[in-house]
């Protein structure tokens, strides 16, 4: 995750430098919000539809299947993203009126979605059991650049 948390950071800083150097001003508000978000939603949905894995997935030979063996499906991959991001999205919400216990109560709410997958007997964490997803790992190719 660190890996591609680093490539959509990256992301929004290719889109939110020329947006601040044409305001000559810093750019805030929704519409700079909706944006960047929008930004990660279609990095991840991107590359788990086009081949089931992100490039820091990639790195770690991890893809993404189906529990059935069919192919990954838009609905699926979305209601993965929102199944992850959901304890984020709420921890930003609630900061301002419920303050840092009840942040930290959503990211504790959201990393126990992902230590599922040491519950779970398929190894699957919150948003792989709501997407009828899993992630495995890809076994190395002879030769390949990543041995």
């Amino acid at each position: 995750m660190a890996y591609d948390l680093m490539l959509v950071v990256a992301l929004w800083l290719a889109t939110l430098f020329p947006m601040v150097a044409l305001a000559n001003n810093a750019v805030q508000g929704a519409l700079v919000q909706s944006l960047v978000f929008l930004e990660m939603y279609a990095f991840f949905v991107f590359f788990w539809l086009y081949r089931g894995q992100t490039l820091g997935m990639l790195a770690w030979r991890l893809t993404i299947r189906t529990d059935d063996g069919t192919p990954l499906t838009l609905m699926r991959v979305t209601m993965r993203f929102f199944a992850t991001v959901l304890p984020l999205l709420v921890a930003a919400l609630v900061w301002r009126p419920a303050g840092l216990p009840a942040v930290a109560l959503c990211i504790a709410a959201g990393a126990l979605g992902h230590a599922w997958i040491h519950i779970d007997r398929k190894g699957r964490s919150f948003a792989d059991w709501l997407s009828g997803t899993r992630i495995v790992r890809v076994p190395a190719s002879s030769g390949g650049p990543l041995e």
